[in-house]
């Protein structure tokens, strides 16, 4: 496969599974295309035209030939100057993936952010609110984000000729559909079944060897399951806190997510919701696991590294 093919083919699966549903992301690539053809052209000049056809800002081809031949790909979660140098001493690795963001795809992080009001709204929290929370929350993330060294990781695989991509929502996509199916699968009437069919998929049973495993963080786990959200998985990184309260009051009795604050923690508490983390890493490795196995099936040899737990679902 050519590392284009390979991009297009995350940005294909991560709208097949994001739970907006195809004819929304149409409807909203179209809405940008339109505001494309109004700009000035040096306003067009300026704009990310990879924005047009790719709702994930977070997924991009940061450093190489798109056109390259790949046969063997390092993956991992994070992917910084140590992993590339080891790519290069590896020396036989056509390309290297991370999926947490590098480069311009994490200066636009706070791009994909905009569907977490979606997700809310799925949910029962009303559009306007949904939309004002979140607004709030992503201009935070957005100032956060602009004193950073985004490309330092992309200058150091330019100079080392090492072909880098990321791929972050779609795999995010991929994991919060494979999670609720599976929790689904369990009709948990309690905490402790969700907690249950976490430890059931093998990526968290892992997890669990080595320390980071599913933990309840808000509520008991005989305490009545109600509602299940997942609302801290996709939507490239953790909402606002206030949320909680809103859900609440649409019987949202659970959440269940990647990761927590202490501050979303506690405000989930006050609203007598439940939260189970299951994991940031084993979660992100379960989304780039479903992917990787589509590389697999086309004959590409993948291998894992920083902190990927590698679980092939090939039969």
């Amino acid at each position: 496969m050519k590392i284009k093919e390979i991009y297009n083919l995350a940005v294909k699966e991560g709208i097949e599974a994001d739970f907006r549903g195809k004819e929304k992301i149409s409807w909203l690539l179209d809405r940008k295309r339109k505001k494309f053809e109004k700009m000035s052209e040096e306003q067009k000049e300026e704009f990310d035209q990879e924005k047009l056809n790719n709702p994930f800002t977070d997924t991009r081809i940061l450093a190489g030939d798109e056109e390259k031949e790949v046969k063997k790909i390092m993956v991992g979660i994070d992917i910084d100057g140590e992993e590339l140098l080891l790519a290069k001493e590896l020396g036989d690795i056509d390309l290297v993936i991370s999926h947490h963001p590098r480069g311009k795809a994490l200066a636009g992080l706070d791009d994909v952010m905009e569907l977490q009001a979606d997700l809310l709204h799925d949910y029962g929290v009303p559009i306007n609110i949904a939309e004002k929370l979140s607004k709030k929350r992503i201009q935070e993330v957005s100032r956060g984000l602009a004193p950073g060294n985004h490309n330092r990781v992309v200058d150091t695989a330019n100079l080392l000729g090492i072909p880098l991509m990321c791929i972050h929502t779609p795999a995010d996509n991929l994991v919060a559909k494979f999670v609720e199916e599976e929790i689904k699968k369990n009709n948990p009437f309690l905490v402790e079944d969700v907690m249950k069919a976490l430890k059931g998929i093998e990526e968290y049973r892992r997890a669990i060897a080595i320390g980071i495993g599913p933990r309840l963080f808000a509520g008991k786990e005989e305490d009545r399951v109600g509602k299940i959200a997942l609302t801290e998985i996709t939507g490239g990184t953790e909402g606002s806190s206030h949320i909680y309260e809103h859900l609440a009051r649409q019987g949202i009795g659970t959440v269940v997510g990647m990761h927590i604050s202490e501050k979303s923690r506690e405000e989930a508490e006050k609203a007598h919701i439940n939260v189970v983390i299951a994991g940031h890493i084993s979660s992100d490795s379960i989304g780039m696991n479903l992917f990787l196995d589509l590389l697999e099936k086309e004959g590409l040899n993948i291998v894992p590294s920083s902190g990927l737990i590698r679980v092939s679902r090939q039969k």
